[in-house]
Parts: structure tokens; C-alpha cells; sequence
């Protein structure tokens, strides 16, 4: 098979939903009830690990950091005669640490995914180790185009963009949440209301995303003078909303850090 997922909860899965678009070549190694079902429910194959990399050519690794390794090591001699592309998405490993896990020099891509590559508006950042040829980067790239983006970045930058486009969903349903309470306070549906915040997320990104007009002007050209956005707009400020979101991605930032140890 093409591709094996070596863990399938909720980035895993959402990775697969997207992949399945380019191939249905795919097979996950995962004992949860919820796995089984997901794989039967989108045609897949369910397999245990060995013989998930024994079938495999391409293996995503998708487990927590702290049981990487562990996960590996039963699977090094396997590994290490097959010489499979590994793609791992654990938060803050580097790829050199996943080379020391393995104990043999692998091709590796470590990719940092966000749940809404499920719906094909993901970004998912990614760098590789020397062993991944032009050829194997290019034929990836083309199976991985339905998820959003996909961008190259350096290592060193991964976790702060990360903590980002990675944690930052819950960020932004966060907000969505909030801002429906604040319509439903005013007598608004919720059902209305969190369809019109959400609307309106998307929207104000597209925004920027197609004018690439700075955030400050594209926020300016709503604010009327002495009209209700700019009075909101003051509330925000007021209650530090802009500390806040900043200081969400720092701690985030670190957290990726800490994981990698």
C-alpha cells in the first residue's frame, strides 16, 4: 500500500479524509473502537502496526510525542530493511530525533497539520531530512494538494509557526463561541448566531488572504467614525484581546518546545 497512518485520532483522521481525495491506497494501525469504525466507514485497511509497515511505502506517524518512541521500537529491524518514508507530525520531535529513535538513516518528512485539512483548508507545514529525493518530495506534494496548504519552512521555525496555524482552530472556534454568546445575548438564534460568526470568519480571511492588504486597513475600512464597530473595536482593546491572542501562541510556542524534550 501507498500510504499507512500509525495512529488515527483526531489529526490523523482529519489527514486521511483530505489524502483519501488523491488515493484510497491507504491503511492505519490503530486498536481504538473509533479507529476501526472510521476505517470501515471510509474503505480502508486496518492493520496492526508491523504489518502496516511491512505493507506501507509511506508511513505517517501520528502518536503522541511521549509515545513515539516506544512506538518505534519494536519496528526498527522492519524499518531498517524496508526503508520506508516516514512522515511524522509529533508536536516538538525534530527529525534527528526521530533518525536516534529508529537508529538508521531513513527519508523523513516532519509535517505540523491542523484539523481543517479534513475539509481541505488546512495548512500544514513541513521539512525533510536529505534522504527525501525531488522525485518522492514532488509525488507527495501532488497526493497531499487536497488538504489546504502545504508549505515548506525551516525546522527551526516549526514549532512557532505551529503553535499558530496548528493550535490556532481552537483559537478561532474559541471566538466564534464567543462572539455567537454575545449575539444570542442580544436575543439572536444561536443556531443563526454561530453560523454568522463563523460566515464571518471566513469571509474577513478571505479578505486578507486575496487582497493581502494589512489586517489594520482591511479592520479600518469598517470602522466607521463614531459607529458600533469601532465601539466593539474599543472593547476589545480595553480587555487586552490583543495580549491575549499573542501571549495564547507564545505559551503554545513553549508547550512545543517542552514536548520535544
Amino acid at each position: 500500500m501507498k500510504y499507512g497512518f500509525i495512529g488515527c485520532g483526531n489529526m490523523g483522521s482529519s489527514l486521511v479524509c483530505a489524502l483519501s481525495h488523491s488515493t484510497k491506497d491507504i491503511a492505519i494501525a490503530d486498536f481504538s473502537e473509533k479507529a476501526k469504525e472510521f476505517a470501515h466507514a471510509q474503505g480502508i485497511a486496518h492493520l496492526g502496526n508491523e504489518a502496516l509497515v511491512k505493507n506501507c511505502d509511506r508511513i505517517f506517524l501520528a502518536v503522541k510525542p511521549h509515545i513515539l518512541s516506544s512506538c518505534l521500537a519494536p519496528l526498527k529491524d522492519i524499518l531498517a530493511e524496508k526503508k520506508p518514508l516516514l512522515i511524522s507530525m509529533a508536536a516538538g520531535v525534530e527529525i534527528r530525533q526521530i533518525e536516534a529513535m529508529v537508529g538508521v538513516k531513513l527519508p523523513i518528512i516532519r509535517i505540523m497539520p491542523n484539523t481543517p485539512t479534513a475539509v481541505g483548508k488546512g495548512v500544514i507545514l513541513y521539512c525533510h531530512n536529505e534522504l527525501v529525493d525531488e522525485k518522492i518530495l514532488a509525488d507527495w506534494l501532488k497526493d497531499m494538494a487536497p488538504c489546504g496548504i502545504v508549505d515548506a519552512l525551516a525546522e527551526n521555525l516549526i514549532d512557532a509557526a505551529s503553535a499558530l496555524s496548528g493550535s490556532g482552530p481552537a483559537y478561532m472556534y474559541m471566538m466564534i463561541e464567543a462572539l455567537a454568546d454575545g449575539a444570542v445575548a442580544c436575543g439572536l438564534p444561536r443556531d443563526k448566531a454561530m453560523v454568522y460568526a463563523a460566515a464571518t470568519m471566513e469571509g474577513a480571511a478571505q479578505m486578507f488572504l486575496s487582497s493581502r492588504q494589512h489586517p489594520g486597513a482591511l479592520k479600518d475600512a469598517v470602522c466607521s467614525p463614531g459607529g458600533s464597530t469601532i465601539a466593539g473595536v474599543r472593547v476589545l482593546e480595553d480587555k487586552g484581546f490583543r495580549s491575549a491572542a499573542t501571549e495564547c501562541v507564545v505559551a503554545a510556542w513553549k508547550k512545543n518546545k517542552e514536548l520535544g524534550k
